[in-house]
């Protein structure tokens, strides 16, 4: 008797790991809600971008608008490694904890998924931990970049910072590639 309630526990402790689908149906929605904005600012950016060219602009608003431009697009870029992030965790949930996705293997089989060896090599949760860490300092880099496009230096001080900032952002970088070699 006993035997049969451990059977039935563990079948349903195992099936309870099914609730992760919540959380990748949500994760692909947001997915594809940030491909959308991003792709909207996108947009926008572009058609505000049509002023450049325009004569009659004097040279402190053109280099208003190329500011402003450049950070729109440190934005959008921005926003599309959110929705990266967002799809990565998606499909490494899925995996984990779901099933393998059939024609991402099937496309490795045959030699035709480089994009799903690239994306679907998730193992672990270390494994989905470590590839969001990536995306996720590529963010804080992108961010870091466009808050030094809109900083005023006004004391030397200022510039001294910000340098350190671009250093400690090297070391950042070089200490995740060294963690990958291992």
């Amino acid at each position: 008797m006993s035997k049969k309630i451990e059977m039935l526990f563990e079948k349903t402790l195992w099936d309870l790991r099914l609730v992760v689908i919540v959380a990748v149906i949500v994760s692909a929605l947001l997915s594809l809600v940030m491909f959308y904005v991003a792709t909207v600012d996108a947009w926008i950016t572009v058609t505000h971008l049509l002023h450049y060219a325009d004569p009659t602009l004097d040279q402190a608003s053109r280099l208003a608008l190329r500011n402003q431009t450049v950070t729109h697009v440190v934005e959008v870029i921005d926003g599309f490694l959110l929705a990266t992030i967002m799809l990565i965790f998606a499909l490494g949930l899925y995996e984990l904890f779901i099933s393998k996705i059939d024609p991402a293997r099937t496309q490795l089989e045959e030699g035709k998924g480089e994009a799903a060896s690239n994306i679907l090599v998730i193992a672990s949760i270390d494994d989905l931990k470590n590839r969001l860490a990536k995306v996720i300092l590529m963010i804080l880099v992108i961010k870091f970049f466009e808050y030094g496009i809109n900083m005023g230096f006004k004391e030397p001080l200022d510039l001294l910072i910000f340098a350190g900032g671009i250093a400690l952002i090297g070391l950042a970088l070089f200490l995740s590639h060294k963690a990958e070699e291992h």
